[in-house]
């Protein structure tokens, strides 16, 4: 029960911090931010979602 919720916050704090360096007109930051965010998004689907594994 942790696992999705775990990728939750990490989801969250990805958000923020694309805003954040969004702020400082950072690019290369973004990106990354962009695909841990996916990364996250993928286990968050993958736990809660209709088909938990």
């Amino acid at each position: 029960m942790l696992t999705p919720l775990a990728a939750t916050g990490l989801a969250v704090l990805m958000v923020l911090a694309m805003g954040y360096h969004a702020r400082r007109k950072e690019s290369m930051p973004i990106a990354i931010n962009a695909v841990l965010l996916i990364l996250a998004a993928l286990v968050m689907w993958g736990r809660f979602g209709p088909h938990a594994f």
